[in-house]
């Protein structure tokens, strides 16, 4: 029996086809370790969202050359987006690496290993495929016992053509699993013991609408339709969905979020600027009021609803005042957790043609006042909830403190306490806060009559 290891790079989307490439390897007889000493068979699956994420895992597969001179029989591959847009040039210029498989051929993994087994090498997989790829619905739980929260890709690719993003083509146009299929894997999930499902696309709400020119009608929302067919599986609790594009936020969409119990009141929704001259240039198709209107509406059917989101700071020729419209629009939302992330060109994308010119000193300033305002912010909003109960879903033991347990709200709100009854991950317990900080909440477990 061979053994193999999978590092993760980059997003929920990649964590997800990491899950399913191990269920499929471990199918077809070979075995998960954790760590690449232990393994015969290592595999990067790869991010090109940022170029930190590509040099991390170029860097590491010649730190990991080593191994490999060490162990001549161990087989060396990447997977995902890096592998869809660089997989050639990569298997040309890094001599121990076997085999690149791009972003919709995971499936083929175990015949790409068992094809090195036999004496082929520098194997590279980028062909597209449909959106119901082999493989896409074959999960892995795993052993610790966090087997109660899965990930579920709904879609494949993204149509937005953001103007700073690669994503559009290294996973390629939007296509939308068959909502059955979807239903169906859901309710295996819920059958095995999963109470939590994260639905993943590049974006979600776009769901069902494939090559479509936003905005849809008020009235059509396919992702609210099937979002309400997974509301009826026993079993599940709670669900939750990342990430959506705000283009595609209309009336069907946000009374769905409202009255779907199962739904958590928790939207990540992608601000990126709060300036609309930059928003033009980022090709979002959206202003900032219209941002404002869908949190709005989204505040009016539900008070405690909370946001997080994603915002580039740096952009090209962004100015003082594009940035304070930003950090505006930011402080009026008050959201609960913001990805903050400095301007950097991608290769192959409009933005790279643009020139870079807000100095990188610049770009760390306005990101270092983002954060604050975002640990001011938490710091009162956390303490409004202090003397609230909530009804918390159980990750287990707390990292830091082990006689602690930690689990999160239905708004993703972390809560730590001190259990009084014996627990398991999964379980639903109620908390009561006692006290907070910007990033905790810090309660005392309810126990009911």
């Amino acid at each position: 029996m061979l053994n193999f290891y999978i590092k993760t790079y980059g997003c929920q989307m990649n964590e997800r086809d990491s899950d399913s490439a191990a269920a499929i390897l471990e199918e077809n007889g070979y075995h998960a370790v954790d760590s690449e000493e232990d393994a015969d068979i290592v595999i990067l699956n790869t991010c090109s969202v940022r170029d930190q994420a590509e040099r991390k895992a170029i860097g590491k597969l010649w730190i990991i050359k080593s191994l490999k001179e060490k162990r001549p029989h161990m087989i060396f591959g990447i997977m995902g987006c890096m592998a869809q847009s660089r997989g050639e040039e990569l298997l040309q210029t890094i001599p121990h690496l076997d085999f690149a498989i791009g972003t919709d051929q995971i499936h083929q993994l175990p015949e790409v290993i068992r094809a090195i087994l036999e004496g082929e090498r520098k194997i590279d997989r980028d062909e597209r495929s449909g959106p119901d790829t082999p493989g896409i619905d074959v999960h892995r739980l795993d052993e610790s016992g966090r087997h109660f929260s899965a990930f579920v890709s709904i879609m494949r690719g993204c149509n937005r053509y953001c103007s700073y993003c690669i994503v559009p083509y290294v996973r390629g146009p939007e296509r939308s699993r068959d909502p059955q299929g979807i239903v169906d894997e859901v309710r295996s999930l819920a059958e095995r013991g999963v109470c939590e499902v994260m639905l993943l696309g590049q974006n979600v709400a776009a769901y069902g609408l494939d090559g479509s020119v936003p905005p849809p009608p008020e009235d059509c929302s396919p992702f609210a339709d099937l979002l309400a067919r997974l509301q009826e599986i026993e079993g599940i609790r709670r669900i939750r969905f990342t990430s959506p594009h705000p283009a595609f936020f209309n009336r069907r969409l946000i009374h769905a979020i409202a009255e779907l119990p199962k739904v958590c009141k928790n939207v990540h929704l992608p601000l990126q600027s709060g300036s609309d001259r930059i928003l033009k240039l980022m090709n979002r198709p959206y202003t900032a009021e219209k941002y404002r209107d869908i949190v709005g509406n989204l505040k009016s059917l539900i008070p405690d609803i909370t946001f997080s989101t994603d915002v580039i700071v740096g952009f090209p020729t962004e100015t003082e005042e594009d940035f304070q419209m930003t950090r505006d629009l930011m402080n009026e939302v008050g959201f609960d957790n913001s990805y903050i992330f400095k301007y950097s060109p991608r290769k192959g994308t409009v933005s790279a043609r643009m020139e870079d010119d807000v100095p990188q000193e610049e770009k760390e300033r306005r990101n270092q006042i983002l954060l604050k305002d975002l640990e001011d912010r938490l710091a009162v909003r956390n303490e409004s909830l202090v003397g609230k109960t909530f009804e918390i879903l159980l990750d287990g033991p707390s990292k830091r403190n082990p006689n602690r347990w930690s689990g999160r709200t239905d708004g993703f709100k972390l809560a730590v306490f001190e259990p009084k009854t014996a627990l398991k991950p999964g379980d639903f317990i109620q908390v009561r806060i006692i006290r907070s900080t910007s990033m905790t909440l810090y309660g005392e477990q309810v126990i009911e009559a």
